[in-house]
Protein backbone atom coordinates (compact mmCIF):
# COMPACT_ATOMS: atom_id res chain seq x y z
CA UNK A 1 0.00 0.00 0.00
CA UNK A 2 1.26 3.46 -0.97
CA UNK A 3 1.40 6.82 0.85
CA UNK A 4 -1.88 8.24 1.10
CA UNK A 5 -2.80 11.78 2.63
CA UNK A 6 -2.51 12.40 6.57
CA UNK A 7 -5.83 12.89 8.57
CA UNK A 8 -6.24 13.33 12.17
CA UNK A 9 -6.22 9.80 12.35
CA UNK A 10 -3.30 9.14 10.58
CA UNK A 11 -2.83 8.24 7.11
CA UNK A 12 -6.19 8.18 4.94
CA UNK A 13 -6.62 4.66 3.27
CA UNK A 14 -7.21 3.52 -0.07
CA UNK A 15 -11.02 3.65 0.86
CA UNK A 16 -11.13 7.44 1.07
CA UNK A 17 -9.93 8.02 -2.61
CA UNK A 18 -11.93 5.10 -3.96
CA UNK A 19 -14.93 6.96 -2.36
CA UNK A 20 -13.58 10.13 -3.75
CA UNK A 21 -13.59 9.11 -7.96
CA UNK A 22 -16.81 7.48 -6.96
CA UNK A 23 -18.57 10.65 -5.63
CA UNK A 24 -16.72 12.93 -8.69
CA UNK A 25 -17.87 9.97 -11.35
CA UNK A 26 -21.40 10.40 -9.94
CA UNK A 27 -21.55 14.55 -9.81
CA UNK A 28 -20.11 14.53 -13.09
CA UNK A 29 -23.20 13.12 -14.60
CA UNK A 30 -25.28 15.92 -12.82
CA UNK A 31 -27.42 17.90 -14.39
CA UNK A 32 -26.12 21.93 -14.04
CA UNK A 33 -22.63 20.27 -13.45
CA UNK A 34 -20.11 22.08 -15.78
CA UNK A 35 -16.42 21.23 -14.25
CA UNK A 36 -14.08 20.76 -11.46
CA UNK A 37 -10.57 21.38 -10.49
CA UNK A 38 -8.18 18.17 -11.70
CA UNK A 39 -4.24 18.40 -11.92
CA UNK A 40 -2.89 17.83 -14.82
CA UNK A 41 -1.41 14.60 -13.95
CA UNK A 42 -4.21 12.99 -11.97
CA UNK A 43 -2.04 13.03 -8.91
CA UNK A 44 -4.08 11.70 -5.65
CA UNK A 45 -2.79 13.43 -3.00
CA UNK A 46 -0.61 15.93 -4.63
CA UNK A 47 -2.84 19.10 -4.12
CA UNK A 48 0.58 21.35 -3.63
CA UNK A 49 2.77 20.02 -6.07
CA UNK A 50 0.45 19.19 -8.40
CA UNK A 51 0.15 21.11 -12.34
CA UNK A 52 -3.68 22.45 -11.83
CA UNK A 53 -3.66 24.67 -15.03
CA UNK A 54 -5.84 27.00 -15.94
CA UNK A 55 -7.59 26.99 -11.92
CA UNK A 56 -4.15 28.03 -11.03
CA UNK A 57 -1.70 26.90 -8.17
CA UNK A 58 -3.21 24.98 -5.35
CA UNK A 59 -3.92 27.47 -2.29
CA UNK A 60 -4.81 26.98 1.10
CA UNK A 61 -6.85 29.67 3.79
CA UNK A 62 -4.76 31.32 5.96
CA UNK A 63 -5.45 29.49 8.95
CA UNK A 64 -4.64 26.17 7.51
CA UNK A 65 -1.45 25.32 9.93
CA UNK A 66 -1.31 21.67 8.71
CA UNK A 67 1.73 23.00 6.33
CA UNK A 68 1.69 22.61 2.31
CA UNK A 69 3.58 19.14 1.47
CA UNK A 70 1.64 16.04 0.66
CA UNK A 71 2.73 15.14 4.33
CA UNK A 72 0.88 17.43 6.50
CA UNK A 73 -1.99 17.91 4.00
CA UNK A 74 -5.05 16.81 6.23
CA UNK A 75 -7.85 18.03 4.07
CA UNK A 76 -10.31 17.43 1.13
CA UNK A 77 -10.87 20.23 -1.33
CA UNK A 78 -12.55 20.77 -4.35
CA UNK A 79 -13.02 23.84 -7.01
CA UNK A 80 -16.43 23.11 -8.96
CA UNK A 81 -18.21 25.15 -11.83
CA UNK A 82 -22.28 24.38 -11.48
CA UNK A 83 -25.00 26.28 -13.73
CA UNK A 84 -27.16 26.86 -10.84
CA UNK A 85 -27.07 26.31 -7.06
CA UNK A 86 -29.96 23.87 -6.94
CA UNK A 87 -28.11 20.56 -9.22
CA UNK A 88 -25.23 21.40 -7.03
CA UNK A 89 -27.03 21.23 -4.08
CA UNK A 90 -28.71 18.25 -5.12
CA UNK A 91 -25.71 16.77 -5.89
CA UNK A 92 -23.62 17.42 -3.01
CA UNK A 93 -26.44 16.55 -0.20
CA UNK A 94 -27.70 13.41 -1.51
CA UNK A 95 -26.27 10.01 -2.55
CA UNK A 96 -22.90 8.86 -2.69
CA UNK A 97 -21.80 12.64 -1.82
CA UNK A 98 -23.69 12.99 1.31
CA UNK A 99 -22.78 9.41 2.46
CA UNK A 100 -19.14 10.53 2.63
CA UNK A 101 -20.28 13.79 4.25
CA UNK A 102 -21.47 11.48 6.82
CA UNK A 103 -18.19 10.73 6.95
CA UNK A 104 -15.90 13.51 6.61
CA UNK A 105 -15.06 13.60 11.09
CA UNK A 106 -13.89 9.87 10.33
CA UNK A 107 -11.29 11.34 7.82
CA UNK A 108 -10.91 15.14 8.67
CA UNK A 109 -10.86 17.81 11.70
CA UNK A 110 -13.47 19.89 12.39
CA UNK A 111 -12.14 23.19 12.02
CA UNK A 112 -14.85 25.73 12.96
CA UNK A 113 -14.13 27.40 9.65
CA UNK A 114 -16.08 27.43 6.36
CA UNK A 115 -16.25 24.31 4.63
CA UNK A 116 -17.33 25.55 1.31
CA UNK A 117 -18.01 28.68 -0.67
CA UNK A 118 -20.44 29.73 -3.01
CA UNK A 119 -19.80 32.41 -5.79
CA UNK A 120 -21.58 33.46 -9.08
CA UNK A 121 -18.94 33.97 -12.08
CA UNK A 122 -19.22 34.94 -15.58
CA UNK A 123 -19.95 32.40 -18.77
CA UNK A 124 -16.09 31.61 -19.56
CA UNK A 125 -14.35 32.25 -16.73
CA UNK A 126 -12.29 29.57 -14.52
CA UNK A 127 -12.15 30.42 -11.02
CA UNK A 128 -9.20 29.49 -9.26
CA UNK A 129 -7.90 27.91 -6.58
CA UNK A 130 -6.98 31.16 -4.83
CA UNK A 131 -10.51 33.05 -5.73
CA UNK A 132 -11.94 29.98 -3.52
CA UNK A 133 -9.68 30.67 -0.98
CA UNK A 134 -10.22 34.41 -0.80
CA UNK A 135 -14.11 33.43 -0.68
CA UNK A 136 -13.50 31.14 2.36
CA UNK A 137 -11.55 33.69 4.37
CA UNK A 138 -14.63 36.40 3.56
CA UNK A 139 -17.02 34.47 5.10
CA UNK A 140 -14.69 33.53 7.89
CA UNK A 141 -14.25 37.13 8.48
CA UNK A 142 -17.57 38.95 7.23
CA UNK A 143 -20.05 36.04 6.99
CA UNK A 144 -22.42 35.50 3.63
CA UNK A 145 -22.51 38.16 0.88
CA UNK A 146 -22.57 38.09 -2.83
CA UNK A 147 -18.92 38.33 -2.86
CA UNK A 148 -19.04 34.24 -0.74
CA UNK A 149 -22.34 32.79 1.00
CA UNK A 150 -23.17 29.36 1.47
CA UNK A 151 -25.98 27.36 0.25
CA UNK A 152 -27.85 28.12 3.53
CA UNK A 153 -27.74 31.74 2.83
CA UNK A 154 -27.76 32.22 -0.81
CA UNK A 155 -27.66 34.72 -3.22
CA UNK A 156 -28.66 35.08 -6.45
CA UNK A 157 -26.39 36.21 -9.89
CA UNK A 158 -28.21 39.67 -9.47
CA UNK A 159 -26.52 39.79 -5.38
CA UNK A 160 -30.39 39.62 -3.80
CA UNK A 161 -30.50 37.39 -1.14
CA UNK A 162 -32.65 33.96 -2.29
CA UNK A 163 -33.30 30.67 -1.30
CA UNK A 164 -32.03 27.22 -2.93
CA UNK A 165 -35.34 25.19 -4.23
Amino acid sequence: MGRTNPSRHGWLSPKFYDTGEAVHRRISQQPGYVARAESAGGDKGRLFEADWGAWGEFAVPAWYGKGRTVATTALAATLSLWTDLSPAFDAIYTGLHREALNRRYDWFERTGHPSHACWWVSGGVIPTWQDGVSRLEHLHDRGCAPHAFTFHHPFAPDGSATRVR
